[in-house]
């Protein structure tokens, strides 16, 4: 039994956690920076810890801190969320040495996914189809170069820890590999302390389609169907909806198999988000595996009615899951997330003070943000403000009703993509479902607010 949990993380999602704890009757900890110090995670919890600063390098991303804060208020059990600590090996394993049980795999499995070409290899000897590239680490331009030839441009040079669009360039000819490939290692380098990339074959025109997972204890697997995240920008998700529009059932099927399959071919444990690229004749290669809750997962659960936090905390302290297989979604479901950037300026991002604060309703409609009105946007973090997500009964009934509930959703004081967010759901290839990776570059008219 889990009798209290930290979690190591702020903003909408660390509320989110905390409402989960609640819940299921476990007390719960949140820590802060001197930044956050009026956020509503800290009006929330239970229990309150400053660890830092506002920079995250003296704050959020300080395991001792972190372990202190959890020693000091007893706690047995830390929830990561996502981003900052959530995927970072040495947090789990400091965890247990400290007897605290971490809410997500164990930090072996997690630097074995984590590290994106031995993911690819667990998936090709699992026989998942995975993108062709290189077998592991290149060493540098000039590998990158050779082995591009070989599978023939474009192709895509990758970091190794990477994630979030971070560590990536496209390359088209050879030409441009020296200096895509060293910009790539060095903002990796910046990003995540490891500058060592890989390569595939860039498959054009793609769709970025990943499955929802939940594995417990006992080693049984639950799929939630899967989220089509294929409008981006700079690989930055900005619109996901359940299901794909542009997958059929066979694919479907096909899909959830292949993610049931590896779950089982790593031994995986907890939640987790395999992603793959599909291609217009709906062929699908694994891309990477995602060991944490991801940004998107509301979309999920309004599909399935399954509480993705609740069961990561379930999971944890050892208790089964309610259903196995693939759960079969029920109705369509789209999230828009709501930034603190302006499109028209290059996504510059923006904050201030939340002058008026008003909240969409009506069925259907679920909003997870830490915003409230008075309240100022610190400086220092990602620029998510807000998910909007929207449930209805089918695609076209889903994407009105997200329109009705963005045109209620008023946020004032700062600067927001909210606007946006609603081009995009009256763009054609959007409402036909017609959209690939692409979709913001290929419909720049939509950024001229």
């Amino acid at each position: 039994m889990l009798s209290k949990i930290l979690i190591a993380n702020r903003g909408e999602v660390a509320l989110r956690v905390i409402r989960a704890c609640h819940e299921l009757d476990i007390p719960c900890v949140a820590v802060y920076s001197e930044a956050d110090v009026d956020s509503l995670p800290v009006k929330e919890a239970d229990e309150i810890v400053c660890i830092g600063p506002g920079p995250v390098s003296g704050s959020y991303l300080q395991i001792p801190h972190i372990i202190g804060a959890a020693e000091i208020t007893g706690c047995d059990a830390i929830h990561p969320g996502y981003g900052f600590l959530a995927e970072n090996p040495d947090f789990v394993l400091a965890c247990e040495d400290n007897d605290m049980v971490f809410i997500g795999p164990g930090a072996d499995l997690m630097r074995r996914m984590g590290d994106k070409s031995l993911a690819k290899q667990t998936m090709k000897q699992a026989r998942i189809p995975v993108v062709p590239g290189s077998e592991g680490a290149v060493a540098d331009a000039s590998e990158a170069g050779r082995l591009a030839e070989s599978y023939g441009y474009p192709v895509m040079v990758k970091a190794s820890a990477g994630g979030g669009g971070r560590g990536m360039r496209l390359v088209n000819s050879p030409a441009e590999m020296e200096n895509l490939f060293n910009m790539a290692s060095a903002e990796a380098e910046t990003a995540f302390g490891d500058g060592t990339m890989y390569l595939e074959k860039a498959i054009v025109g793609p769709h970025h389609v990943e499955v929802q997972v939940l594995v417990d204890k006992a080693g049984s697997v639950l799929t939630l169907g899967e989220r089509d995240c294929s409008v981006q920008r700079r690989h930055q998700k900005l619109v996901e909806e359940s299901p794909s529009p542009i997958l059929d059932a066979e694919t479907r099927q096909k899909m959830s198999e292949a993610a049931i399959a590896a779950c089982r071919a790593c031994g995986y444990e907890n939640a987790g988000t395999l992603e793959f690229l599909v291609d217009n004749d709906r062929n699908f290669y694994f891309m990477e595996m995602n060991t944490r809750v991801q940004v998107e997962h509301p979309v999920s659960e309004m599909v399935t009615g399954i509480d993705i936090v609740r069961e990561q905390i379930r999971i944890a302290r050892g208790d089964l899951l309610p259903y196995i297989g693939a759960l079969q979604p029920r109705g369509h479901a789209i999230e828009l997330r709501i930034n603190a950037e302006d499109p028209a300026n290059d996504f510059r991002p923006n904050t201030g003070t939340i002058s008026r604060y008003v909240t969409p309703g009506g069925p259907g409609v679920r909003v997870d943000s830490h915003l409230y009105e008075g309240y100022t946007i610190p400086v220092f973090y990602d620029s998510l403000l807000a998910k909007l997500i929207v449930w209805d009964v089918d695609r076209p009934a889903a994407i009105r009703r997200a329109l009705r509930a963005l045109d209620e959703y008023v946020i004032e004081g700062i600067v927001t993509n909210k606007e946006l967010c609603a081009r995009i759901l009256q763009a054609p290839a959007f409402r036909d479902g017609e959209y690939t990776t692409a979709f913001i570059e290929e419909n720049m008219e939509l950024l001229e607010i």
